[in-house]
């Protein structure tokens, strides 16, 4: 028996055998109505300043109260009546203002679930890694005035490629970052590496076979192929723009020049292949693989607590810089 709080449509289909896995039988849930999740991020974002601003104006009541005390133990002079100490006045409210533009950065942890993407020579999984990563640079950027982040998953289960496209599109992200660690057959690989979209070829042989390797997800995490809509598909497939490739360059060599600043670098410049998580045609989206998790001396690196937080040092400090030089156009939202 299972209580549901919402309608839902579900969706029955099998799987054929991929990777590990022999034959599966999928049962998906679908809500059959969505709630907006960039109004739900801006009421987050307005309670979230509500209760900091409340936060101060209790402690600067309190400290004026204290202030307003006469001090214990000394009577008042005998010569003057005692004195009517005013009670202070109340703080005017903190003016809440209206969030007419709010930044919105999709954070996508690659993999998750029953994919645990690439696996190191000690048994470090991708999706672990790149999860805890892509929550610490969450709240870095929610710490921001006027940014919020969203996840496309912030747990460890399965997104479909098209889902975490869809949900950054939904929420109107200003930009998206696709979080992963990379893998090679050469335990020597090393480095990290920005990606963008490519609309022709890739930039190299390498940046082809891990655009493949990072499209296989859907078929390890288990999607119903059959069932998605042509127009859908046509966002995913066919709607790369040129105005999206060149402003994913621009963030991407942004963040890389931060990255490299932490460690080595695979290639010096942003690469581009046909990866599916990057193919939102109106958002700046880049992959960033932030290190070879099947090296023995990166994965060390990527298990390190401080390796992970000067990571995300460098990637918050990229996407600022490009903001900064590249700030977001008005947004019409229909909330």
């Amino acid at each position: 028996m299972i209580d549901l709080k919402q309608a839902t449509a579900p969706q029955l289909f099998t799987l054929a055998p991929v990777a590990a896995y022999q034959h599966r039988m999928v049962f998906d849930l679908y809500p059959t109505q969505e709630r907006d999740p960039l109004l739900a991020l801006i009421e987050e974002k307005q309670r979230s300043e509500q209760q900091a601003a409340q936060a101060v104006q209790d402690a600067l009541g309190e400290f004026i109260g204290r202030m307003d005390k006469p001090p214990t133990g000394k009577a008042p002079p005998a010569a003057s009546a005692p004195q009517q100490t005013p009670a202070p006045k109340p703080l005017p409210p903190i003016a809440k203002e209206k969030i007419d533009r709010l930044i919105v950065v999709a954070l996508d942890p690659g993999h998750g679930g029953e994919d645990p993407g690439a696996i190191g020579p000690t048994g470090l999984r991708e999706k672990d890694v790149v999860l805890a990563i892509a929550l610490e640079l969450r709240d870095r950027i929610n710490a921001r005035p006027g940014m919020r982040a969203m996840l496309t998953r912030d747990g460890d289960f399965f997104v479909p490629l098209q889902d975490r496209v869809r949900k950054a599109r939904r929420v109107q992200a200003d930009l998206f970052v696709s979080i992963h660690a990379d893998a090679f057959i050469n335990r020597q690989a090393r480095g990290a590496s920005v990606y963008v979209l490519s609309d022709g070829g890739a930039t190299s042989t390498a940046a082809r076979w891990l655009a493949d390797k990072e499209n296989a997800a859907d078929l390890v995490g288990g999607i119903n192929v059959k069932n998605r809509h042509a127009d859908v598909m046509r966002t995913l497939l066919d709607m790369s723009t040129t105005a999206q490739i060149k402003d994913s360059l621009r963030l991407g060599r942004e963040v890389l020049g931060r990255i490299g600043k932490v460690g080595k670098l695979h290639k010096p410049q942003v690469e581009q292949a046909g990866f599916a998580v990057l193919k939102a045609p109106d958002i700046p989206s880049i992959l960033v693989e932030t290190a070879f998790i099947s090296n023995p001396e990166e994965e060390r690196k990527l298990r390190d607590r401080e390796f992970q937080e000067r990571l995300v040092d460098a990637l918050e400090d990229g996407i600022a810089r490009y903001f900064a030089r590249h700030p977001p156009l008005a947004r019409n939202r229909q909330l």
